[in-house]
């Protein structure tokens, strides 16, 4: 099931977002987020009109997408930067193709114009998930991100809603 994340889920998404903080470079934050601090990004997100979503089974939550104000600026207000994140276990299941699925109707039937994703690269799974959904590769930035002692690449991928 994909719904709309709650306050009581600022928990669990921290748990799967921290997952990724601890373990991988998918993320470029290096110290775990609270409970709290997640509910505020995720009251942050709402607030401004933009949707969170969870993917929850047998009343777990699997992972959760979302659409963030592209930069702060108010000429960018219909550009919207894209994220997945899945519980470990959840991986391979189709969960971010579910959420992603439901994350663009929303931006499609909203004032959403263009839709941005960054990817910690090389991650293949990632890209494969953004290229299903039609995103194109628009920019390759070498070596911007540092963690766990090595240099990281950032692609973006980039999708034009009619």
């Amino acid at each position: 099931m994909i719904r709309p994340a709650e306050a009581r889920d600022a928990g669990s998404i921290a748990d799967i977002y921290n997952h990724y903080t601890r373990n991988t470079v998918v993320t470029f934050e290096e110290i775990p987020v609270s409970a709290q601090e997640m509910q505020q990004r995720v009251e942050g997100v709402l607030e401004a009109g933009l949707p969170w979503l969870v993917a929850q089974r047998e009343g777990e939550i699997t992972g959760f997408a979302y659409a963030g104000e592209w930069k702060g600026r108010c000429a960018y207000r219909h550009s919207v930067e894209i994220t997945v994140y899945l519980a470990p276990e959840a991986i391979g299941g189709g969960w971010g193709s579910q959420l992603y699925a439901e994350l663009f109707a929303a931006l499609r039937a909203g004032t959403t114009h263009v839709a941005i994703a960054g990817i910690a690269l090389p991650n293949e799974r990632s890209v494969a998930l953004h290229e299903k959904f039609g995103m194109e590769k628009v920019a390759h930035f070498a070596e911007v991100g540092f963690k766990f002692d090595r240099w990281i690449d950032v692609g973006y991928w980039q999708i034009t809603f009619d």
